[in-house]
């Protein structure tokens, strides 16, 4: 299936994988919105992305915000979401201070943000359309002090069959990723993040992180497949047979 002319909204497309994900977009011949939180960094990555890129303000944890910018894309043919909330997963923490009350803001981009997004997308996208939703490999590798972000993350997979099912013949499906080399690890000191890197993906068959340009390969396939919905791809270096 052709990406030429089509068009494809991507959530969380203003940086990293859902960036990389616009630039391969792009270069298939697609049409390309990005959407994101922050006006700055919408307009910066559409003018970076060029004349058949343009961008959206979007906040996903208000449904108002959400039906009002859907309804100014207008129609599309695939949806990408790649967003994520980085400050409400705060690393490990003993389950007895886990603050249940506060806990839910971790759902609150990845998932509830997700669902909010497809709820009022689907309805304007043709039953060729793609939607192509983001977790990650803790879901298969929990971490000790880190079952919530788990929780999470597996809770992502499962809203992928489940709307597979319930909005077919539409397709919908997930991307896994491992560990990806973002723009997030820039705040880290190169030799500390050389060593994280190092011990991260040591086991790993491809023993080193992913760019964002391998991992948006995977989103690319998910819309092209017309025959594939329902499933998680990972793409995570062989993470997940060590």
């Amino acid at each position: 299936m052709s990406l030429s002319g089509k068009r494809i909204v991507i959530v969380g497309g203003s940086s990293g994988i859902g960036y990389a994900v616009a630039e391969a977009a792009l270069a298939a011949g697609a049409e390309v919105v990005v959407a994101s939180s922050q006006r700055e960094r919408v307009e910066a990555a559409a003018a970076r992305l060029g004349e058949r890129a343009s961008g959206v303000t979007m906040d996903v944890r208000s449904e108002p915000d959400v039906a009002q910018a859907v309804e100014g894309i207008g129609a599309l043919d695939h949806l990408v979401f790649t967003a994520g909330d980085w400050g409400a997963i705060r690393g490990a923490q003993a389950l007895a201070d886990l603050d249940i009350a506060a806990a839910s803001a971790v759902f609150a981009v990845r998932f509830w943000g997700a669902l909010t997004v497809v709820k009022h997308a689907h309805k304007l996208m043709p039953p060729q359309g793609s939607i192509t939703l983001t977790d990650g490999m803790v879901a298969h590798r929990p971490r000790r002090g880190g079952p919530l972000s788990s929780g999470m993350a597996g809770a992502v997979e499962h809203l992928a069959q489940g709307l597979a099912v319930d909005l077919a013949p539409i397709r919908v499906n997930a991307v896994c990723p491992g560990l990806v080399r973002t723009a997030i690890w820039d705040g880290v000191p190169e030799e500390r993040r050389a060593e994280q890197f190092k011990t991260m993906t040591g086991r790993q068959p491809l023993a080193r992180p992913g760019e964002p340009a391998e991992v948006a390969e995977a989103y690319l396939y998910l819309m092209r497949g017309g025959y594939t919905t329902g499933q998680v791809l990972h793409v995570d270096g062989g993470m997940s047979i060590v």
